[in-house]
């Protein structure tokens, strides 16, 4: 073996999916891998570019991956030394969807499809290993979410986009052509000429022995090798590849890679003993391919009329329903529905200024409340507020009349789409939260220093807060504000604390859930007030506390918390699961009576989800008695 070659395979044995093989198989594949050294900034493919025949592995330096929407250049990930990247072409037949960029002079392997496709096929754990890093961006393992010791919310929005994209249900055809093996050929092909397919099954007794493709006709009719004369069962490829009826889009891509086949056979059982109900061809994988959460926010962004963010916000329903069925992780359901509502929340407002013509002044809207926690997956009720530059004394009546009429707008959008008003007016349309940065700044230092003692009753939903559209700057103002008033706050911490401990306890001294005892929600179990609050107003109040900026998400502040607080990192990563199971629960509960799912039917509930529940809710102990620790908590106002 060459020393090149012998070199290669040394580098790769280091990094997987590539140490799950032998020296000897690196060796080979070695022999066949091109060294391709880029200049800064050299691009190595680009959107839209047709597909190579081999994937990219980084020897040395790194390579940015990018994506174009709305002109827009977007930073996917950074790959560097040992990461992969380029495995489209393993798993799609559309061209790149992305770019590859050499940030800096770099030298990159590049593997044969061909070459590496048996070792896929023969070891799960290598086939593994690269759906993951497919349907995640070519991140390797490496866990990038973490940098500086500071989790990023945002970085994986499109590594989860397209894992869900990979876990979706797919539609195929369920009238599948079916002829028998007598037949012939000339008869089968004009049948599929007329019924406007290109495949055919061949049965025996219904039950699927192999299948004919125009890819066969090509290859061994037009070609001659066969005459048209011939009976079709000569020219069948056999056995045919089966899988059952609900089988996911990674699934379907996974064999078709498998055993370099274009179409699937579904059968009633997923075995070839059974009846076929359908086939499955590379067409219907792209056409799954283009209803992910990427195509949902481009038709937000083309969208005219209410009624269509209110069909897209439908769709996304569907989409959180389907997630949830397949078990994808809740966190990566939320944080994907979440931006999909941003997405709609601007795209409202934007509506509202093609309506009333350029704003007066710079403006930033704020989604608060669980929007902007980023955790609305159920349809429940909007909550923002609006702040606007200062302006000219002379000039601020006329300026707030303008942002209250955008926000009236704007809400009444929101409306139609599906999200009600919030009952407590917290809303931009209302003159009390539609108003200039210095008023807001004294807003913000009034609830702070003065807890409890003015009209505008502090609601804690006021720090949790996520730009949707306008000045950045704005919002860094106030987080500015809060986060400096925050230091050794003791009357607001003592304020908050008490806030997020005087919520009712969830379970009984017997470990018995409480229930409501009266009105139209009797005997029901209370899981946002219970449950879900006083783990969202905790995470808050220590968030806060512990002077971190830029993470809005209860789950993710826990995730954050254990980082910070190492020594008790238990407690919250408990919490973190607890939040997470206890979601899962309310969402499901809301789609199964299209509701906010506040209130849990526990008689319908299994006895493995009631003890699930159950034990979602014991990490609170732990957090309550933290929390009158930390904050010396005595009393409860």
């Amino acid at each position: 073996m060459n020393t090149i070659a012998e070199h290669i395979a040394d580098f790769l044995k280091e990094y997987p999916p590539f140490d799950n093989l032998t020296f000897q198989e690196l060796s080979d594949i070695a022999t066949n891998i091109r060294v391709i050294n880029l200049e800064k900034h050299a691009v190595l493919f680009q959107n839209n570019d047709p597909l190579h025949d081999s994937f990219y592995v980084v020897a040395s330096g790194v390579i940015n991956l990018t994506t174009i929407a709305d002109a827009e250049e977007t930073l996917i990930n950074k790959c560097h030394e040992g990461d992969i990247f380029g495995l489209r072409p393993f798993f799609a037949k559309n061209n790149y969807m992305m770019t590859a960029k050499a940030r800096e002079e770099s030298i990159v392997y590049a593997i044969p499809i061909a070459v590496f496709r048996p070792f896929v096929a023969n070891n799960s754990d290598v086939l593994n290993f690269l759906l993951e890093s497919f349907a995640v961006n070519s991140r390797h393992t490496r866990d990038n979410s973490r940098s500086n010791g500071k989790l990023d919310p945002d970085s994986n929005f499109m590594d989860q986009q397209n894992e869900m994209q990979y876990i979706q249900s797919l539609s195929y055809n369920n009238s599948p052509l079916t002829t028998e093996s007598h037949h012939i050929v000339k008869d089968v092909a004009i049948l599929m000429t007329e019924s406007m397919v290109d495949n055919i099954v061949i049965c025996e007794k219904n039950n699927p022995i192999g299948i004919v493709t125009h890819a066969d006709l090509s290859s061994k009719i037009a070609t001659g090798r066969y005459p048209i004369t011939e009976t079709i069962d000569k020219i069948m490829s056999s056995p045919v590849v089966t899988v059952i009826e609900n089988v996911s889009l990674a699934e379907a891509q996974l064999l078709m890679l498998k055993h370099n086949v274009s179409h699937l056979c579904v059968t009633k059982d997923g075995t070839s003993k059974s009846a076929v109900k359908g086939i499955i061809s590379e067409h219907d994988l792209i056409v799954a391919q283009a209803s992910n959460p990427g195509v949902l926010i481009k038709e937000i962004k083309r969208s005219q009329l209410p009624k269509d963010l209110k069909q897209i916000r439908d769709r996304l329903s569907d989409l959180i329903q389907n997630s949830i069925q397949k078990n994808i992780p809740i966190s990566h359901v939320s944080n994907i529905a979440s931006e999909i509502n941003l997405a709609i929340i601007k795209r409202a407002v934007e509506l509202s200024i093609l309506d009333l013509g350029s704003p007066p002044a710079r403006f930033a809207w704020l989604s608060i409340g669980s929007q902007g926690r980023k955790e609305q997956l159920l349809l429940t009720d909007q909550d923002s507020i609006l702040i606007f530059e200062d302006v000219a004394p002379e000039k601020y009546r006329e300026v707030k009349d303008y942002f209250l009429r955008l926000a009236k707008r704007t809400t009444a959008i929101l409306e139609k789409v599906g999200y009600e008003y919030c009952p407590n007016g917290h809303m931009g349309s209302n003159m009390l939260w539609c108003k200039s940065l210095s008023d807001w700044t004294k807003q913000y230092n009034s609830w702070m220093n003065t807890p409890g003692e003015n009209s505008n009753d502090l609601s804690s939903i006021f720090f949790d807060y996520e730009i949707v559209i306008g000045e950045a700057k704005i919002e860094e103002v106030i987080e500015n504000v809060v986060f400096k008033n925050a230091v050794n706050n003791t009357l607001f911490f003592d304020f908050l604390g008490n806030d997020a401990l005087k919520r009712n306890s969830p379970l009984s001294f017997f470990k018995k859930f409480i229930v409501e005892e009266e009105g139209p929600q009797k005997g029901k179990f209370d899981i946002k007030t219970r449950a879900l609050m006083p783990l969202i107003d905790s995470a808050r109040l220590l968030i806060l506390s512990a002077n971190i900026k830029g993470i809005k998400n209860t789950y993710l502040r826990f995730k954050q918390l254990a980082i910070t607080d190492s020594k008790n990192a238990e407690i919250y990563l408990s919490c973190a699961e607890a939040f997470l199971t206890l979601s899962k629960f309310r969402t499901v509960e809301g789609l199964k009576n299209d509701d906010s799912g506040q209130y849990i039917n526990l008689r319908e509930m299994s006895k493995s989800d009631k003890e699930k529940l159950k034990n979602a809710l014991t990490p609170m102990k732990d957090l309550e008695e933290l929390i009158k620790s930390k904050f010396q908590l005595t009393q409860f106002s």
